[in-house]
């Protein structure tokens, strides 16, 4: 027999993923899924039933099972949580951990990002999960992830199901997820389910919030640099909700003012005006017992302008995604999601200097449709199941120049179309109380050009339980990449160009094992280590030298090669009490071998990092007052400096032609990264709705962390000869306190 039914928010509406559902007492239990729904495998009987879920107040009702039977629950908030998002996704309960075969994947929700200190007081979902371990930033202020030595385009990056292909603002130092419209966040790192694929490293699964289906709130907040507002509500009451939420800077606010003030100075030189927005919708309808729908959408925009009345300068980027999902149940025991989405990216630059102008665009645009089908057959085997078909369509490096007087007139780029696809089936194999079996097929493909690629991918992951507070898992993960981010610098910037696998440029391919234990002690503490070891395979890079913008042979600047990662990551965690945070820390190296780069020798990426560690502390002062601490500390990043120079003048008087020499590629270290930054979260007591006051302060003791490194010429005076070279660190942020006042009614 079954007891089947969905677990909600009693204040919102808003379904529940992830929670717990138990029989009170016993290791018998099981998690709601995407929809809030659960169904648990019983025995005639009476039963203590436990429902429990982060932020939540755990229910126990008693069920006397005779027959199949449906039991919906409410959850009531936790009036203790601090926070306006207590809504919580996740499945990082400490017993959860012990007993899923799932491994290396991190949770967060938007209440624990809001307690966190940041950068200009705005908070980054994508920046806290950089705490964790195994996942590292680009560098300083970065919203980039290398997961586990794998590169920026090797993330699957997914909002509400839809594709993100630049989830970065500000040129990567802020994402573009708003954490007043987000309810949940789960990153794979390795192990991935069957029904994930398409990228190497790692999978990012946000997921927006419904909206409340009870009654309207107006959420906010107002910052240094930007101000978000989000509103949401029922549509009807109790069967249908919607939830609007957009978020500006307004930096450009004042560099115009400023540059407006000073414009009469001829010595002035005028401020980059920059600015960026994003806006988030979503809707949710309940057409009946069994089916729901929910369409949701994202538009992002970042601008950048600089000019005078002889130059003008525009580079804009930003992504634009929507998806429809429909969900039905056919039983207590069969489900299915339908999910439509579309995806597009595009940056396009233009200069006008005189009567010359230039211009520069590329695009990607995504058509996804895919099922993915659920089947309970028993309390011992949960099966998954489906299919995905994507269209991709690329247009690469579209340059264009022209002149007034027609003296100049050019034109150069590609455009692309492949078509790619997947087809998975898995099973979550309770093979008894103590081990636990998880294994999958994933078929993939794609077509482009007439060449059909196809990838087989198996997925395998094992869980044995010696005890009720120690399990040893393992798995084992081989994915398939069919599209690639071309980069001519170390950093992933928004002009990077995405390109397609083709007759002369094969797909990457990475195969991952990992080996972990997770620990429970005193009911309190969770402590994990997990070993990881991957091997990638047909990894692109660009020859030196190469030339990727308005290059309709692009192909001919690729050259191919491997990759190897491996390292240890170390974990401990307390998430109950008065003081909760973590522990992080990972030693690892990130290695690439090509044969046409390096005279052929192994070198270390970019971000091979021997040592990360983050340390993060969350102190409930008291019910209205937060306290809070982070500390990072990691390697610095690899990077080529030269270590000889020639100089040449062909005419005496005329300049200097300077030459460097490099030795092997990335041979040397920046300075190691380490930064402390601490916040208050102080809860004030308005006459309605909730409110507060974040304080943070980022970069405490002021550390000048390197960005990179550049070289100055040393002469007597400007008409001397070169007598050196000096190298000079560049740094981003110092010291910077921030205040933000954030608001519900």
């Amino acid at each position: 027999m079954s007891l089947s039914g969905t677990l909600r928010s009693a204040a919102t509406g808003e379904a529940l993923i992830g929670a717990t559902v138990a029989v009170a007492g016993t290791t018998n239990g099981v998690e709601t899924n995407t929809n809030g729904a659960y169904t648990l495998s019983l025995t005639p009987g009476t039963y203590q039933i436990q429902f429990s879920y982060i932020g939540f107040h755990t229910l126990t009702r008693e069920v006397v099972l005779t027959r199949n039977t449906r039991l919906n629950v409410e959850l009531q908030e936790n009036a203790n949580q601090l926070g306006e998002v207590v809504v919580e996704a996740g499945r990082n309960t400490f017993q959860e951990r012990l007993t899923t075969p799932q491994m290396s994947m991190e949770t967060l929700s938007s209440r624990e990002a809001k307690l966190l200190p940041a950068l200009f007081g705005e908070v980054d979902i994508i920046k806290t999960l950089q705490l964790k371990p195994g996942i590292q930033s680009g560098g300083e202020g970065s919203s980039g992830m290398f997961v586990r030595g794998g590169s920026s385009d090797q993330n699957l990056v997914l909002l509400d199901d839809a594709l993100v292909y630049n989830p970065s603002h500000l040129f990567g130092f802020f994402s573009v997820f708003n954490p007043d419209a987000v309810r949940g966040v789960e990153l794979y790192k390795g192990g991935f389910p069957a029904q994930f694929g398409g990228r190497l490293s790692s999978v990012l699964d946000v997921k927006l919030r419904d909206g409340n289906r009870k009654e309207y709130d107006v959420t906010g907040g107002i910052g240094l640099i930007a101000s978000r507002l989000s509103v949401e509500g029922p549509i009807q009451k109790d069967k249908s909700s919607f939830l609007i939420s957009g978020r500006r800077t307004y930096v450009d606010v004042f560099t115009r003012l400023i540059n407006k003030t000073q414009e009469s100075d001829p010595d002035w030189s005028p401020i980059p005006d920059y600015y960026f927005y994003d806006f988030n919708a979503k809707a949710s309808f309940e057409l009946g017992p069994n089916d729901r729908l929910f369409i949701s959408g994202y538009y992002g925009r970042d601008f950048f302008t600089f000019g005078d009345e002889n130059f003008d300068f525009n580079f804009n980027w930003g992504n634009r995604v929507g998806s429809a999902r429909w969900v039905h149940q056919f039983s207590p025991r069969f489900f299915v999601n339908n999910t439509f989405s579309a995806s597009n990216y595009k940056y396009e630059i233009k200069n006008q200097l005189d009567i010359f102008s230039f211009s520069l665009t590329s695009t990607i645009t995504d058509l996804t449709l895919k099922s993915d089908f659920e089947y309970i057959a028993s309390d011992k085997h949960h099966l998954r199941f489906g299919g995905a078909l994507t269209d991709h369509q690329f247009t690469v490096g579209r340059l264009e120049a022209d002149s007034q007087d027609g003296s100049v007139n050019v034109g150069a780029g590609n455009d692309y179309r492949g078509q790619e696809y997947g087809l998975y089936a898995s099973d979550d194999w309770s093979f008894s109380p103590v081990f636990t079996l998880s294994y999958g097929l994933r078929l993939s493909g794609f077509l482009n050009d007439g060449k059909n690629f196809l990838g087989l991918e198996p997925r395998a992951a094992a869980s044995y339980r010696f005890s009720e507070t120690l399990t040893l898992k393992a798995n084992y993960t081989r994915m398939f990449q069919y599209v690639h981010l071309i980069s001519n610098t170390g950093a992933s910037l928004p002009t990077d160009i995405w390109y397609p696998s083709s007759p002369g440029v094969k797909p990457q391919r990475s195969d991952q094992f990992t080996l972990g234990l997770t620990k429970l002690y005193k009911d309190k503490y969770l402590f994990s280590t997990e070993a990881y070891y991957k091997k990638m395979t047909r990894q692109l890079d660009l020859r030196d030298g190469a030339q990727i913008f308005g290059n309709n042979e692009l192909e001919q600047e690729f050259v191919f090669g491997t990759g190897e990662s491996y390292g240890q990551e170390f974990y401990v965690e307390k998430k109950e009490g008065k003081t909760t945070g973590w522990i992080g820390y990972t030693l690892s190296w990130s290695n690439r071998t090509f044969p046409d780069i390096n005279n052929g020798k192994t070198f270390p990426t970019r971000f091979d990092r021997r040592h990360d560690l983050s340390v993060v502390a969350i102190q409930e002062v008291n019910k209205r007052i937060h306290a809070t601490a982070t500390f990072v500390y990691g390697t610095g990043n690899a990077f080529s400096l030269p270590v000889q120079r020639f100089i040449f003048q062909d005419v005496p008087g005329e300049d200097y032609t300077v030459i460097p020499v490099y030795p092997e590629r990335n041979s040397f270290r920046l300075a190691a990264y380490h930064r402390m930054d601490i916040g208050l979260v102080y809860k004030l007591r308005p006459k309605r709705g909730t409110s507060d006051l974040t304080f943070s302060v980022y970069n405490v003791y002021n550390r000048r962390n390197p960005y990179f490194v550049f070289f100055e010429t040393i002469r007597e005076d400007e008409t001397s000869e070169i007598t050196g070279f000096v190298a000079k660190q560049v740094s981003l942020f110092p010291v910077i306190p921030s205040i933000t006042y954030n608001f519900k009614f």
